[in-house]
């Protein structure tokens, strides 16, 4: 399943906080930075997508799915990072349902890549109590029982 393959790729972090939201895009990334798999173009770009539309990417309260646009510049392999932050981020203070401490940040080579990590992300996200799993994950170990607990 998807989790497994964030551990193998090593595209996963634990972090206690960040900053502010923006330093948030580019830590949840960082493992998606250190292997070359994205630039900070792509996330520049991200960063900036935010400040002219708001933060889009938070699909639920406590997940966030940053990505640009499709194909975007920058993006030099199809992945998709794991981020796990203890405190929540606050991309607008004036709506809670905003905050994320969980990141899964997209980035694909093509339209048809990017269409295939939005299905397989939210296939995982709508089983029952993966978020509450997830928001208590710590270690590799532990997103590879996640992985293991809802498998099909």
């Amino acid at each position: 399943m998807l989790l497994k393959d964030i551990v193998e790729q090593n595209h996963f972090a634990f972090v206690d906080s960040f900053d502010s939201w923006q330093d948030s895009i580019y830590g949840a990334a960082a493992p998606l930075l250190a292997d070359g798999t994205l630039e900070k173009e792509y996330l520049d770009k991200i960063v900036e997508n935010v400040n002219t539309y708001g933060p889009y990417f938070v699909i639920m309260p406590d997940v966030a799915m940053p990505h640009s646009t499709l194909g975007g510049a920058g993006v030099n392999k199809t992945a998709i990072g794991f981020c796990k932050v203890k405190e929540p981020v606050v991309f607008d203070p004036n709506d809670e349902s905003k905050n994320a401490r969980l990141f899964f940040t997209l980035a694909a080579v093509d339209n048809d890549k990017h269409l295939q990590n939005m299905v397989m992300l939210s296939e995982m996200l709508v089983k029952e109590g993966i978020i509450e799993d997830l928001l208590a994950a710590e270690t590799k170990e532990d997103l590879l029982d996640i992985d293991k607990k809802y498998s099909d």
